[in-house]
C-alpha cells in the first residue's frame, strides 16, 4: 500500500522552478531504476526521466537540459528538479519503480504551468 508518494506539485508561472520528490517505502529502492513519467488528459504516458541503481540517467527530449533527475537511496527518495518550466510542461507528474516482476507507480502530482 502506498509504496511510492509524490509530492511537491504545484502551480508555478513560466520559467519557475519547481521540485518533486518521491518517497518510495520499497525495500529494495537502491537496486530500483526509477523513473518520472507525466501525463496529460486523452494522452500517452511518456518518460519524463528515469534513473538506474547506478545512477545513469536519461530525459525525454522535451525536458533536456531543464530537468534532473537525482536519488538518495539513505533516504529512499527519488527527486525530479524543474527548471525553466513551459507551460507544456503541465501534466500529472507520476513516479515509478521497476526492479525484476516488480512495477510500482505513485498517484501522481499535479503541475500546472501558467501565467
Amino acid at each position: 500500500q502506498k509504496q511510492l508518494v509524490e509530492s511537491g506539485g504545484g502551480l508555478v508561472q513560466p520559467g519557475g522552478s519547481l521540485r518533486l520528490s518521491c518517497a518510495a517505502s520499497l525495500i529494495s529502492f537502491s537496486v530500483c531504476t526509477m523513473a518520472w513519467y507525466r501525463q496529460v488528459p486523452g494522452k500517452q504516458r511518456e518518460l519524463v526521466a528515469r534513473i538506474t541503481n547506478g545512477g545513469t540517467t536519461n530525459y525525454g527530449d522535451s525536458v533536456k537540459g531543464r530537468f534532473t533527475i537525482s536519488r538518495y537511496n539513505a533516504k529512499n527518495t527519488v527527486y525530479l528538479q524543474m527548471n525553466n518550466l513551459k507551460p507544456e510542461d503541465t501534466a500529472v507528474y507520476y513516479c515509478n519503480a521497476v526492479f525484476v516482476e516488480y512495477n510500482y507507480w505513485g498517484q501522481g502530482t499535479q503541475v500546472t504551468v501558467s501565467s
